[in-house]
């Protein structure tokens, strides 16, 4: 049997506001396998964003143990953990954050040569993946020339560009309306599936979470 790609035990986060300490996650337990895809539930303020932010390595103050792809996170250093994150996890969030400057393809080059990619390849596959997603004919446009939808699909190609095991997705469609957010929804999880990423994504939407592989609940603290 194959190593989860992610694995956390007992996984605890609080913050301390005042005189109040107050605890959002009380022991998380999580495994996911290499290809699979899970959603996590939990209405808003339950901690999903704070889970995902724990498990991609983007801040620290956390407790517990955080294990990516054979790698003990808590045993990195900076320059480890910026690799871990290169390398192994590719990020959605609700809201595109696309430079601004750069047309869609540039916008999915970018990242692979921060990776070393070769310019070549690095277009090629970039043309590649906006393809699929629908958007040869919108390679050149900048974002601000795009729709919600296209800016999304781009942020989603983004986050595959780097043929990441791992794909963090928090509310990637919550910005838009429910007739393209089902569309990208079912792009995104092709799509994901087709490259053979894993992925954890965030949603309080009961409807999309019954297209993915499993579903987690964030209930006080704990996974259910």
């Amino acid at each position: 049997m194959s190593e989860p790609v992610l694995q956390t035990r007992d996984l605890k986060r609080s913050f301390v506001q005042g005189d109040v300490t107050i605890h959002v996650l009380r022991g998380v337990h999580l495994e996911i396998a290499p290809g699979e895809i899970v959603a996590l539930l939990g209405p808003s303020g339950s901690g999903k964003s704070t889970l995902l932010q724990a498990v991609g390595l983007l801040e620290g103050g956390f407790e517990g143990s955080i294990r990516l792809q054979g790698k003990q996170a808590e045993e990195l250093d900076d320059e480890g953990r910026t690799t871990v994150r290169r390398e192994l996890l590719g990020f959605v969030y609700q809201f595109h954050h696309l430079l601004p400057e750069f047309n869609a393809r540039e916008n999915v080059i970018l990242p692979q040569l921060v990776r070393g990619i070769d310019m070549e390849q690095a277009r090629s596959r970039a043309d590649t993946l906006l393809g699929t997603l629908g958007l040869s004919e919108r390679l050149e446009h900048r974002p601000s020339k795009l729709s919600g939808g296209e800016q999304q699909r781009v942020a989603v190609a983004r986050a595959l560009a780097n043929r990441p095991p791992l794909i963090l997705a928090d509310e990637p469609t919550g910005n838009l309306d429910e007739a393209t957010a089902d569309k990208v929804f079912a792009e995104f999880l092709n799509l994901v599936r087709v490259e053979g990423s894993a992925a954890l994504v965030a949603t309080h939407n009961e409807r999309l979470a019954t297209r993915m592989d499993r579903v987690v609940r964030l209930h006080e603290g704990k996974l259910e």
